[in-house]
This record gives structure tokens, C-alpha cells and sequence, in this order.
């Protein structure tokens, strides 16, 4: 099956899903995903332990280039969304361009929606969305050490040798 979607490629699911007796536990994140780590990982997996789906909207090129700066991201949205599509713990993959998931969040309506605990709840996009409809906004344990600045930081230290 593929995992990466449009919203309109994904909402026959969605509609499925909601008309099922016993619907799944949708689950969103969202994020660069720039170039893949051991903190990603564990934050995905821990996304899936969360319910039974797991719906990554992935920022494209542009956003990550407005988010972070001209020298990101390393990878490209497709190397990015293929890299993550091969991982178990993920269903669907989305690319969005917008500065923030808030009208994908919308529009996928998840049950939880999932951001590191490098943010506080007040901060995530999305929280009085999902949280008006009964879902709940959860922080993911932070990874220390383990991250995409920190590992472009080891490759430049180690360029200079």
C-alpha cells in the first residue's frame, strides 16, 4: 500500500474509518524530518504506541527553507517522504506547504495529535482544534542529544579534520 497522500487521496480512509463500529485511534504529527535520527525514530514509535494509525504531515521544501533557513533541508520532500514511508510505525505520509499543519490538522480531525516535549502544549498547532472535538494534544519524551542541528553540527565539526 502507499503511504504518501494528498488530503484528497486520504480522505476516503478518513471517511471509512469515522463510519466504522469501532473506528482506529487516528494519530498526527508533524515536522521537517530533515535528515532521519534515532530521535525521530523514537518519537514516531512513540506516535504509534499512541493508536493505531499514524498520519505524518511532512513540511515540503519551501516551508522547511522558510522554517529553518536557505541552507535546509539537506534532503528533498520525496527523498524525506520516501525515507519515512519505509518505516513500520507510519501509515500515511503528507506533504504540506503552508507554515503550519493547522488546516491539514483540520482536515484529518485526529484523535491525538503528537509534538515533542521541546514545545509546551500551549505552543502546538492545533491543540484547541483537536482538543474541541474531544481529542487530546500529547508531548513526546525528547530524544537529548538527538537531533537533525545536532548531527549537521558533528558532520561540520568533523569536515574541518
Amino acid at each position: 500500500m502507499k503511504k504518501l497522500h494528498t488530503i484528497d487521496s486520504l480522505r476516503p480512509y478518513l471517511i471509512r474509518n469515522q463510519l466504522r463500529d469501532v473506528p482506529k485511534t487516528i494519530v498526527f504529527t508533524n515536522g521537517c524530518f530533515d535528515i532521519l535520527h534515532r530521535g525521530h525514530v523514537e518519537y514516531l514509535e512513540f506516535c504509534k504506541s499512541l493508536g493505531d494509525k499514524v498520519v505524518v504531515g511532512l513540511n515540503s521544501d519551501d516551508s522547511v527553507r522558510r522554517i529553518k533557513g536557505l541552507k535546509r533541508p539537506i534532503n528533498t520532500q520525496n527523498d524525506r517522504a520516501y525515507v519515512l514511508s519505509a518505516l513500520k510505525v507510519i501509515d500515511y505520509v503528507i506533504i504540506f506547504d503552508e507554515m503550519t499543519p493547522l488546516e491539514l490538522i483540520k482536515q484529518i480531525s485526529p484523535d491525538i495529535l503528537v509534538k515533542g516535549d521541546d514545545w509546551s502544549i500551549e505552543q502546538v498547532v492545533g491543540k484547541d482544534f483537536v482538543e474541541s472535538r474531544g481529542g487530546s494534544v500529547i508531548l513526546a519524551p525528547f530524544v537529548e542529544g538527538k537531533s537533525t542541528t545536532s548531527t549537521i553540527d558533528k558532520i561540520r565539526i568533523r569536515e574541518k579534520y
